[in-house]
């Protein structure tokens, strides 16, 4: 989780001075959920998730080098600096890939899931999504069909009070979208989004069903996105303070007074933090050391 915030902390600063020239959309203060699901589901299991995405590539193991190569436009990127930061694939590592549509991962999650049933192996597919893909038609359709075929399919909604810049309040008339899950006959449960040991308790719960072929689960992780929708947001639709009380107890917050009663000390603790900055410190030298991406090339892999 402290290797995620150090990398988008510092996506963020390369946007900021314009080494990043795509748009950048942090998952600061949602790292638990992917750690937390990841922590829970085999290493062949499968994942599609948003441009806000970053957290479920490095938690799925994606190697940081390529990862920032790809945000900085580089050859050495994982799909050749043409994805940026918000539509990466990496199918070596079953990452279904960022999507920008909003509700996508749904039905994509939702074939891989159909795929995986056909293989026989036990795999697993996760989609992530935004409360407000849950006005989608895609989302509900994927929800429908996965249920009718007891896919196994783990429809992951991190609920981070916002959509784009809307409140989620304003969006729906019910206080829990996981009750939505009633409609299509398949479980839906409530968390929250920012204790890991919770995540990984009803992401291994969720996989369990779906491994014994009792079909899909929604599970609505309550979040708290710390920074704007991307990073020239100037988030004025935020009431005064909000950021400021989320970030005292955000997830990475609570789970270092959680290791500090285990008995971790201050000094592991900072430890792993110059850890994470030396991670992110080596991937951005090597991301910046490879040529940046021939324009020749911009239409290879385009077949539309």
């Amino acid at each position: 989780m402290t290797l995620i915030r150090a990398f988008e902390e510092r996506a963020i600063r390369l946007r900021s001075s314009g080494d990043i020239a795509c748009s950048v959309h942090p998952c600061n203060g949602q790292e638990a959920i992917a750690v937390g699901a990841r922590l829970a589901l085999r290493d062949d299991d499968t994942v599609a998730a948003t441009y806000r995405g970053h957290h479920w590539a490095i938690a799925t193991g994606l190697p940081l080098d390529a990862l920032m190569a790809e945000f900085l436009g580089r050859e050495s990127g994982l799909n050749g600096g043409r994805a940026g930061a918000g539509l990466f694939l990496s199918i070596e590592h079953g990452f279904l890939g960022e999507s920008g549509i909003v509700g996508a991962t749904g039905p994509i999650a939702t074939g891989a899931a159909l795929a995986h049933q056909f293989e026989g192996r036990g795999r697993v597919s996760v989609a992530s999504f935004g409360d407000g893909a849950m006005n989608q038609g895609a989302i509900h359709e994927a929800m429908c069909f996965a249920a009718v075929c007891d896919l196994p399919v783990i429809f992951m909604c991190e609920n981070n009070g916002y959509a784009e810049f809307t409140d989620a309040a304003a969006m729906v008339r019910i206080p829990r979208l996981a009750d939505r899950a009633a409609s299509y006959g398949f479980p839906g449960i409530q968390i929250d989004g920012d204790d890991l040991e919770a995540v990984v308790a009803a992401v291994a719960l969720a996989a369990k069903r779906a491994r014994a072929g009792e079909g899909p689960t929604l599970i609505e992780a309550m979040t708290h996105r710390l920074g704007g929708h991307h990073t020239f947001d100037a988030q004025q639709y935020r009431p005064k303070g909000e950021q400021q009380s989320w970030a005292a107890a955000d997830c990475i917050v609570r789970l270092r007074e959680r290791l500090r009663d285990g008995g971790v000390g201050a000094d592991r603790l900072s430890e792993i933090d110059r850890e994470a900055e030396a991670m992110v410190d080596a991937a951005v030298g090597k991301a910046m050391a490879a040529p940046l991406s021939d324009p020749s090339t911009l239409l290879e892999h385009v077949y539309a």
